[in-house]
This record gives structure tokens, sequence and C-alpha cells, in this order.
């Protein structure tokens, strides 16, 4: 995996030997290398072992996810801070079905450093409620609740919600 900053300099390099290819009167050459460009620009906004991550995820393989994640080393210079926040994101929802307590520092990290889809910040909010409410803090739940009504745009999450305010009127 590259730094952040080195998928800048690439960028910049591929940038000027654009330019020299335009000064050369190799026009296609000049317009391949600027579109190439987008390339390196697009993997320091969405870090590659993330996505893949989420791919992972997506089709319910926890250990390729965690194998993709564990490729990042040193996550606070490799990373931007969105990516800083997906990153303890995804950790959060892995360890969130073995070990409540680390996921909780996770989860609490990621709103921390921020995640830029409303969708996601309420599913960390939503798991967040849960982990409280395990914990019989009810009043820490019932906040992050509405939190999440404001954020789950969609009702994807209604049903959560309804189950949630149902577990805590037992308490």
């Amino acid at each position: 995996m590259l730094n952040k900053n080195i998928k800048l300099i690439i960028a910049g390099l591929i940038v000027i030997t654009s330019i020299w290819q335009f000064i050369e009167n190799n026009i296609g050459n000049g317009i391949f290398l600027l579109l190439l460009t987008i390339i390196p620009i697009f993997l320091y906004f969405r870090n590659e072992y993330i996505l893949l991550a989420f791919l992972k995820l997506r089709k319910q393989d926890f250990e390729g996810a965690k194998k993709w994640l564990s490729y990042i080393k040193n996550p606070e210079s490799a990373l931007v801070r969105k990516q800083q926040g997906y990153f303890n994101y995804l950790h959060g929802i892995m360890l969130s079905q073995t070990n409540i307590n680390q996921s909780e520092k996770y989860f609490k990290k990621a709103i921390e450093l921020g995640l830029s889809m409303d969708m996601d910040l309420a599913v960390a909010k939503l798991n967040l409620a849960g982990i409280a409410l395990s914990r019989r803090r009810k009043l820490e739940a019932t906040t992050l609740i509405t939190e999440v009504k404001k954020l789950d745009k969609q009702n994807m999450l209604k049903e959560q919600i309804t189950m949630m305010k149902e577990q805590m009127k037992k308490i």
C-alpha cells in the first residue's frame, strides 16, 4: 500500500509527463496520461484495501475483510480522515459479532473521525445504541436512537429501531 502523499506525488508526476507529451506534440499520449491521473487521485480519496474489505463484507466474508484491513499497518499516516473513520467502522462491524467492548471503541472512533454517508453513521449509532442497551444505559440508548431516526431518511433501519424500542420497554 502506498502512503497517501505518495499517491499525490505520482499523480503530479503523471500530469507533468502529460504536459511534456503535449509540448512534444504527442497529443494522444498527453490525453491518455491525463486520464491515467484519475486512478491515483481516486485511490487518494478511496483506499483500495477499504474498498476490497467492503466488497468482502457484502458477501458476509468477515475473515476476508479482516485480511484486507490487516494490510493497512498505520492508518493515521496512510489514510485520509474519512478513510480512518471507515477503517474503524469496518473493524467495529466485524468485532460486533464477537467482542462488544472493542466494537464500541471502534464505533465511537469512527463517529468521531466522521463517515461520509448518513446511512453508515446511522448504522454505527444504532450499533452503539444496542451496546448501550445491553449495558442498561437507557438514556444514552434513547439519544442515540433519536439521532438514528434523523439520519435514516429512507427508513431502512425502521425495523431495527422498533426492536430496540421494544427492548428498552423491558428494561
